[in-house]
């Protein structure tokens, strides 16, 4: 587990979405429930412009390094949109988040653990000379760079926010060495606007599921069984990294999934599994999306890392007193009583059949017609 009090410092400021008081209340959860005692603890250093530059462009972090000094805007790179305000640290904040990740690559790359978490990561919309999507330094993509430049030849990079991983894809689009799979809501009617199953890359490196709106825990879930699994066995990755933005929620005000934390944390050991199946278990997790605050962020983030750990945490446990009076304390909002949202996540496996007249079926269909001829796997059930 990467953590250091300062990924907190990463704030475009009061009202804004992406509100760091969600990593402080995941990581306050998690301690009060005693699942940081089960992970072994590691700091990090903010990434330098070598690191930063595997992915971004020189020009881009000078430019971010000067909005940090100065607080002005500088729109040329993206800094003071409504998205992305412009405030003094900015550098350093992203930078620092970059570097949890890198620290998280090297672990599971140096053998010195199986898993690494950075909750605090995820910023994938981010381009190489663009702040996007909240993002400054796309922190996942650098963290896949650096394993390359160390001598991996296939990372997997599955990415389960409700928001299309353009930033990660851009960045990989063209590389055979990594296969990028993004489940999202359907571009038509989110951010980014990009992410439509005919997004393939020159070698089907590029995945896209697009839902549409509304999909809940049991659609979803079909769809991440009917294609995430075989390429994954198909690919055969030496690395898993995942994105974990849990904006898919029924709660979250940005977006309009509907699962619950019950379907996530199904998501979460779905994926744990896939890492040891296909990637010898070398798997690094990240954060990402999530705006309710209080209760969804906190909770799925803590099934996540428990999950890394080997020790999920059983859903109907209460939360403890001590993180309730700590969420009045910070946004003198209820805090949630358990762990679950009550749900007991169902699916039915793809191969079993599909109905053309099922929205969800039709984008399963759509992406592996896209996809599985260029990795030899029939698009059909």
């Amino acid at each position: 587990m990467v953590w250091d009090e300062a990924l907190t410092s990463y704030d475009f400021g009061p009202g804004h979405p992406l509100a760091p008081v969600r990593v402080e209340l995941t990581m306050a959860l998690a301690r009060d429930l005693g699942v940081l005692d089960l992970v072994e603890m590691a700091g990090c250093v903010p990434a330098c412009d070598d690191e930063l530059a595997l992915v971004h462009r020189r020009d881009y972090v000078d430019a971010v390094k000067t909005v940090s000094k100065t607080g002005r805007p500088d729109l040329g790179c993206g800094l003071g949109t409504e998205d992305n305000p412009a405030f003094t640290g900015v550098h350093e904040a992203s930078a620092l988040i970059a570097g949890a990740s890198l620290e998280a690559a090297r672990s599971v790359w140096t053998g010195e653990a199986r898993h690494a978490v950075n909750v605090a990561g995820g910023l994938h919309h981010a381009m190489a000379a663009m702040a996007s999507g909240f993002c400054v330094y796309n922190d996942p993509a650098i963290a896949i760079a650096w394993l390359l430049s160390q001598g991996a030849t296939k990372v997997a990079y599955v990415d389960v926010d409700v928001h299309h991983g353009d930033g990660v894809q851009a960045a990989f689009y063209d590389d055979p060495r990594v296969l990028t799979i993004s489940l999202h809501e359907s571009p038509r009617t989110l951010f980014p606007g990009t992410g439509f199953p005919g997004e393939t890359g020159a070698h089907g490196s590029a995945v896209n599921v697009a839902l549409p709106a509304g999909c809940g825990d049991s659609g979803w879930l079909r769809a991440f069984h009917a294609v995430v699994p075989p390429l994954l066995r198909e690919f055969g990755p030496e690395v898993l990294v995942t994105q974990h933005g849990c904006d898919s929620h029924a709660l979250d005000p940005l977006a309009n999934l509907m699962l619950s934390v019950d379907g996530q944390r199904t998501a979460y050991a779905a994926l744990h599994r896939l890492a040891h199946e296909t990637a010898g278990g070398r798997w690094i997790v990240t954060g990402g999306g999530g705006y309710e605050l209080v209760q969804v962020v906190p909770r799925a983030w803590t099934h996540l890392i428990a999950e890394a750990s080997g020790h999920p945490v059983e859903p109907t446990t209460p939360t403890p007193q001590s993180w309730r009076n700590l969420v009045r304390e910070r946004t003198g909002e209820v805090p949630p009583l358990t762990m679950t949202d009550g749900r007991h996540p169902q699916f039915s496996d793809f191969s079993g059949g599909y109905d053309p007249a099922d929205p969800i079926d039709r984008a399963i269909v759509a992406t592996r017609k896209a996809i599985f001829p260029f990795h030899g796997l029939d698009p059909l059930p």
